[in-house]
């Protein structure tokens, strides 16, 4: 396995912020980490507690219904479910993207540290989750006409990354839970293939719809499948959308419930599709000032005000989202080029920020959050 996260791996202390009021507190949710380290050089790795405390977040999340934000769309009383009835796998983790991340998250944990403790806890509510009859209703959901655009294309992302990472692996739990996902995976595939020609216009925002990021996801998910029609389809949606941007506004980042930079989105997305040296002169007209060590609001870590909020709490992803993003860019680049040291720099930055709010204790951030720490610190998509 290439280890290239120099950073990126923190023992996350309990938040410092003082107290809003906490609005929902479950005091069954895992404890913060109670002691903290330095900052670990490249090749440092998780401790066991460690991966167990991201994991925990993850085990108790996907199978908590409740509180649930479905996002139906109801065509009569019929549509009347709960989610567990909608969706019987991913039901849980308030929502169905944030269950499909969590879900990653373990599959994610069991392949980087084989060994840890809790893997075996891991296995056993994959094994209930990723039941092959519950995964056919899943896909079933989106033959229903109301259904067919849910949750894209950020939903899709997840899942297609998560089929990403259950390919090829040497498992008999991970090839098992892979043959159940396939109805659900292909179905995807299908609504990105159906999807994309149709875009006229990539979606630019720092939230779910922002398009870059999702191609990204599905490019890594089409060179690991070898699906070359839907390669191509993507690396020319990528070229007809962001080839000719230059300048990037950065100044203008973040809005306030931001969890994506999207001009980093779209930086991470690009030097996938070009050859280095193409995409570092790319780079050049689309970050101009980096030559000069100049990363504008880009560089700068943002503080959350109340994590409470489920909106505000936002910023903590867009600390985390930036990191890996920083680090996708800066690892493209190459080993001689100036640019890499200020973007592992800030991506360093960054990632001690937003870590510190991963095991807050409060819901609204610990439904997802833990999906974006694993994502960064084992170096996914790299």
């Amino acid at each position: 396995m290439n280890r290239v996260a120099p950073l990126l791996l923190i023992l996350v202390p309990s938040l410092s912020c003082a107290g809003p009021t906490q609005i929902s507190h479950d005091t069954d949710s895992p404890k913060p980490l109670e002691t903290s380290q330095s900052m670990p050089d490249f090749h440092d790795r998780m401790t066991h507690d460690q991966v167990a405390a991201f994991a925990q977040l993850a085990l108790d999340g996907i199978v908590r219904e409740w509180p649930n934000k479905p996002g139906q769309v109801y065509v009569g009383p019929e549509s009347a479910k709960t989610p567990r009835e909608m969706h019987p796998v991913f039901y849980g983790s308030f929502d169905w993207h944030s269950a499909v991340h969590g879900h990653w998250l373990l599959v994610r944990l069991l392949k980087e540290y084989p060994n840890a403790p809790i893997n075996d806890e891991i296995r056993k509510v994959l094994n209930q989750q990723l039941e092959a009859t519950a995964l056919l209703k899943e896909a079933a959901y989106f033959d229903e006409k109301q259904n067919g655009g849910f949750e894209r294309m950020y939903g899709w992302a997840w899942l297609l990354r998560l089929a990403t990472e259950l390919h090829g692996w040497n498992d008999s739990d991970g090839r098992r839970w892979a043959r159940s996902l396939k109805p659900l995976e292909d179905r995807i595939v299908r609504g990105v293939e159906g999807y994309l020609p149709r875009l006229s216009y990539p979606i630019r925002t720092g939230t779910h719809p922002d398009t870059a990021f999702a191609l990204a996801f599905e490019l890594d998910y089409a060179r690991a499948k070898g699906n070359t029609e839907l390669e191509h389809l993507i690396v020319n949606k990528a070229r007809e959308f962001y080839l000719n941007d230059t300048d990037y506004p950065s100044r203008y980042e973040p809005s306030g419930e931001d969890f994506f930079s999207s001009g980093l989105n779209e930086a991470d997305l690009m030097r996938r599709v070009l050859p280095q040296e193409e995409f570092s002169d790319w780079l050049d007209g689309f970050l101009p000032g980096l030559r000069n060590g100049e990363l504008s609001n880009l560089g700068i870590p943002v503080e959350v005000t109340d994590p409470t909020d489920g909106r505000l709490v936002h910023l903590a992803g867009l600390d985390l989202s930036r990191g890996w993003t920083l680090v996708g860019v800066a690892m493209a680049l190459p080993e001689s080029d100036a640019r890499r040291q200020l973007l592992l720099e800030s991506a360093s930055a960054h990632t001690k920020v937003g870590m510190d709010y991963v095991f807050s204790g409060f819901y609204e951030g610990d439904h997802w959050l833990a999906s974006f720490a694993v994502y960064l610190v084992t170096g996914s998509g790299l």
